[in-house]
């Protein structure tokens, strides 16, 4: 049987954007068990100085080349994240209408803005003309069309990048590689010249940048310079075609440790790679990252409702469930999770799965566990949790969506008030036939 988990996180919890005194787990001054008595469970909890820690490192990393980076906002959509990240000088990468009307909400200009993703309405395209973002990323000759033709209906010229898909292979998660020719991704590399040829020839449209995304949770810097040496040939391409780029966006993608044992990014040695490559380009460096802003600034608290031993194992049901957090059921990705108060040394520890109480046997957060466990009451904190959970949190099986609390050194405050069963049901309406 493995060793617990909980021993390698409280030995070295900054790793997981935690610190440890007194047996306790704690973000930033504030105990875990205080957010938990103030504010209920399951609640996520984030440490704003972990978030804007990681942006400044990774800006240090590349300082001497002109670098933007772009908050992925699908990771995390709060408006006070998104409002810690934009007062910090940060820009952001959006995917959808809402996504951009949160983003300016939030207080990001409209210069640090570029829009991505394969499916855009011409209703997003109008907006995001209309608040003069940074660029819009296109994805194909058709939406090179799209967008000329909402540029015409407007009587306002669009910028645009090109989203190129270099074919390069990160090595990850089936569902994250997509920078790979078989992805709906990205303008192949043969097609690139001939689309660009058509944006410089359009009097709508102005080409400023080349773009990729290859993937996510990759922690070194060979697949991003693999995927600049591609997209330098298409840059030198275009601009002999006419182009007058101003930027390369490599996308997001930077990944973060999940387990106590993962691998981290050497982000000194990251920034330097990428500077080095950029080096003679003249262009600006664009980066997308998400969740190595904020997956390890946030937690997931829930409490142990009941401990059930089957004739095969033993299982931990808590309160929290995979509508709250679904990364588990849909990558069968991996969160740790600790007791938020240290258990006695001595205590012993037995493989379990910890579960929650939807109607899902996919309703799990670990599966075959090494862990102490847990009694009754107690509070425990799924980790690696301030990406892609909340963002992706539903309210199957009629459960209220959790809180979200914010800490800034000893403050804590709610920065979504925990959903009612009233307001989940405000918005349905019955027909004339059954009132």
């Amino acid at each position: 049987m493995n060793t617990p988990e909980h021993l390698r996180i409280f030995a070295r919890p900054e790793r997981h954007g935690l610190r440890a005194a007194a047996g306790a787990l704690y973000i930033e001054d504030v105990a875990l068990t205080t957010i938990a008595a103030r504010f209920g469970t399951p609640t996520y909890v984030y440490g704003a100085g972990h978030v804007l820690a990681q942006l400044e490192a990774l800006r240090a990393a590349l300082v001497g080349q002109p670098t933007l980076v772009c908050y992925a906002v699908k990771a995390n959509s709060n408006q006070a994240i998104l409002r810690t990240l934009a007062r910090a000088g940060a820009g952001a990468d959006i995917v959808s209408l809402g996504e951009l009307q949160r983003a300016l909400a939030a207080g990001f200009a409209p210069g640090v803005i570029v829009f991505s993703g394969v499916g855009k309405l011409d209703a997003e395209i109008d907006a995001a003309i209309s608040a003069r973002i940074k660029a819009i990323h296109v994805e194909s000759q058709e939406e090179v069309a799209q967008v000329i033709a909402r540029a015409r209906a407007l009587g306002q010229p669009a910028r645009v990048a090109l989203r190129v898909n270099p074919d390069i292979d990160p090595v990850t998660h089936p569902y994250l590689a997509t920078g790979l020719r078989e992805s709906k991704f990205g303008i192949a590399m043969a097609e690139a010249l001939t689309i660009a040829q058509a944006v410089i020839a359009a009097p709508e449209l102005e080409l400023v940048g080349i773009a990729c995304h290859i993937g996510s949770q990759i922690v070194d810097a060979g697949p991003f310079l693999a995927a600049l040496g591609r997209l330098r040939e298409v840059i030198r391409a275009v601009s002999a075609a006419g182009a007058r780029l101003t930027y390369v966006d490599l996308g997001g993608g930077l990944g973060i440790p999940y387990a106590s044992e993962e691998a981290t990014v050497d982000v000194p040695a990251f920034g330097a790679a990428l500077a080095a490559a950029m080096a003679g380009t003249g262009l600006e460096l664009l980066l997308e990252p998400g969740r190595f802003l904020v997956g390890n600034a946030g937690a997931l608290l829930t409490r142990v409702v009941g401990r059930k031993v089957g004739e095969d194992r033993c299982f931990v049901i808590v309160d929290a469930a995979m509508n709250d957090l679904i990364r588990p059921a849909l990558y069968d990705a991996y969160h740790a999770i600790v007791p938020c108060v240290a258990p006695p040394a001595e205590a012993s520890a037995a493989l379990v799965d910890v579960v929650g109480p939807v109607c899902e046997c996919g309703d799990f957060f670990a599966r075959g566990r090494t862990m102490v466990v847990p009694e009754r009451g107690e509070l425990l904190a799924i980790l690696g949790a301030g990406a892609y959970g909340m963002s992706m949190a539903s309210t199957y099986n009629s459960r209220p969506l959790a809180a979200e609390v914010l800490v800034a050194g000893d403050q804590a405050a709610v920065i979504r008030r925990r959903q009612t069963i009233e307001a989940l049901m405000a918005d349905e309406r019955m027909p004339p036939w059954l009132r």
